[in-house]
């Protein structure tokens, strides 16, 4: 076998469509990223935010939180910060635009990685505002997707199978940590609580909850077959790869569409693209039925579609040194992997976890125990230094005898009234880990920094909340309230529209009080 036919074998000229869908998704990622830390950084880790990151970095190592914001030079601000993001977002715009697949093959690769260093630098920092499975997700993708090349060659079957490798590390991560984690995954009844009990729904979540008992067993079954086949089926011959990847994407819109995940679902649907060929896009869109060759692995030879002839003008066969440089990556790569491959197959199985510090190779998942029940933290402040506490109230209305009105969170439940909104890919940090302060998270400082900005009338904080109950004002007092939520049924809704009182979104209950009022103001 000659050079020719091995760089022939190695060029996955069926996947044009797949890389452009892949590098320019994860462009708007990285955009959606760096546009979500200019906003909220600062507030929340900033020189005054929260935890601030400042202080971070003084108590840590440059082995322990690896960052640019830790050099001389380059030393923590906010307007640092907003730099960095700027530049990140520049740099993913022009890759949205195309603009650097216009060049050489190795163009991406700098790309790419210059968004994931600067981004890497946020996260690194972020503390426990950042630590989300679709941080290093997002980071990990970033650091791979540029040895896809440029349009100046034809994509490598080598990035094309890693990136497989790299959703079954994701997708049946994610199916064994169910597996082997809460009961209710094995008795088929976690779906039973998950819309309602998921930390940030969306419009539709009501809905998917309210549906049979037998559509939720669908759901939970469906999940596991998706999850542990699915992905393997991706190394199959096509056109099975690309059904395969065509069911994982399904079920990722399945879940975009009933909760807000930030870019989690994107990202995975994204990666998941690597297993549908170009041949397989023309036949769906009206094209006839493709020739996938005999072997039908990606580099086979590929007849009849006018997707994939169209998409191949401007790419041809691997350069004998671009094979090498990406066949060496692969190989890296694949030892960097070696500890989450382990990881799957281990009845310990970590979620979420990194192996090494710069976090490639990591273990994914998600849900590994359900939660069953709901509770939301409810901040309240009043204008009047001697209100009486009513804390047992269970509706929404200012207490007529002192005041206290809630402040509202973007996208977290609050108002039984209001509807969930549709939030994701963006990501609202504060409203996320208000849910995890829910389940007891809230004994960590940035939860106590947090009441006193709030009582303190901070302006930073105010614009990563809602309507200002007080207009700009701070309040006198300040407290603390948890409720049990649950969805409306319709019949209360319904009941609740014939009394002439708004449609209940969410019924509340059980009051009781986490902080007793407290003065924050300071005068």
């Amino acid at each position: 076998m000659d050079i020719a036919t091995v760089l022939s074998f190695l060029s996955a000229e069926d996947y044009t469509i797949a890389r452009e869908v892949i590098q320019r998704g994860f462009g708007v990622l990285f955009f959606i990223a760096f546009l979500s830390a200019f906003n909220q950084f600062p507030a929340l880790l900033g020189e005054h935010g929260l935890t601030p990151a400042p202080r971070f970095i003084e108590l840590t190592t440059a082995k322990q939180a690896p960052t640019l914001f830790r050099w001389k030079h380059t030393r923590y601000t906010d307007r640092r910060l907003r730099i960095v993001c700027g530049v990140g977002m520049l740099l993913a715009v022009s890759v949205i635009a195309g603009l650097p697949q216009a060049g050489p093959a190795w163009t991406m690769i700098p790309v790419f990685w210059l968004m994931w260093w600067l981004y890497f630098s946020i996260v690194a920092i972020g503390q426990r505002f950042y630590g989300f499975g679709w941080e290093s997700l997002l980071l990990e993708a970033g650091f791979l997707v540029g040895f896809l090349g440029s349009h100046e060659v034809a994509p490598p079957l080598l990035m094309i199978l890693f990136l497989r490798f790299f959703v079954v590390r994701i997708e049946f991560g994610a199916g064994m940590i169910k597996m082997r984690g809460d009961s209710s995954w094995r008795d088929l009844s976690a779906m039973d609580y998950h819309h309602q009990t998921q930390p940030m729904p969306n419009p539709f979540s009501r809905r998917a909850h309210l549906m049979p008992g037998w559509w939720h067993r669908g759901e939970t079954l469906g999940s596991h077959i998706v999850q542990l086949s699915a992905p393997w089926l991706l190394f199959l011959p096509q056109p099975i790869a690309s059904f395969a990847a065509l069911v994982i994407i399904i079920t990722q819109l399945a879940l975009v569409i009933t909760g807000n995940y930030a870019w989690l679902n994107w990202a995975t649907i994204l990666l998941a693209f690597a297993g549908i060929s170009d041949s397989f896009l023309g036949w769906v869109l009206g094209g006839p039925w493709p020739g996938w060759g005999l072997s039908g692995l990606p580099g086979a030879e590929v007849v009849g579609s006018p997707v994939s002839t169209a998409a191949l003008t401007s790419s041809s066969a691997l350069p004998l040194w671009w094979a090498v440089l990406v066949a060496a990556f692969v190989v890296w790569q694949c030892v960097l992997n070696v500890p989450a491959l382990r990881n799957l197959f281990s009845p310990h199985q970590l979620m979420n976890a990194s192996f090494n510090r710069w976090g490639l190779g990591n273990a994914y998942g998600a849900f590994g125990s359900m939660t069953e029940s709901r509770d939301e933290i409810i901040i309240e402040g009043t204008l009047d230094p001697d209100a009486s506490d009513h804390a047992d109230a269970d509706d929404d209305v200012a207490d007529a005898d002192g005041g206290w009105r809630p402040y509202v969170f973007k996208g977290k439940p609050g108002d039984v009234s209001r509807r969930s909104p549709i939030v994701a890919p963006y990501h609202l940090r504060l409203d996320w880990l208000m849910w995890f302060a829910a389940l007891g998270d809230y004994r960590q400082s940035w939860f106590y920094a947090l009441l006193e900005r709030i009582g303190s009338g901070d302006p930073l904080i105010r614009k990563l909340l809602g309507p200002d109950p007080f207009d700009g004002q701070a309040p006198a007092l300040i407290r603390v309230r948890v409720f049990a939520y649950r969805y409306a049924s319709d019949e209360e809704r319904r009941q609740a529209a014939n009394e002439g009182q708004p449609r209940p979104w969410w019924v509340r209950s059980n009051s009781r009080t986490m902080v007793e009022p407290t003065a924050l103001r300071k005068d």
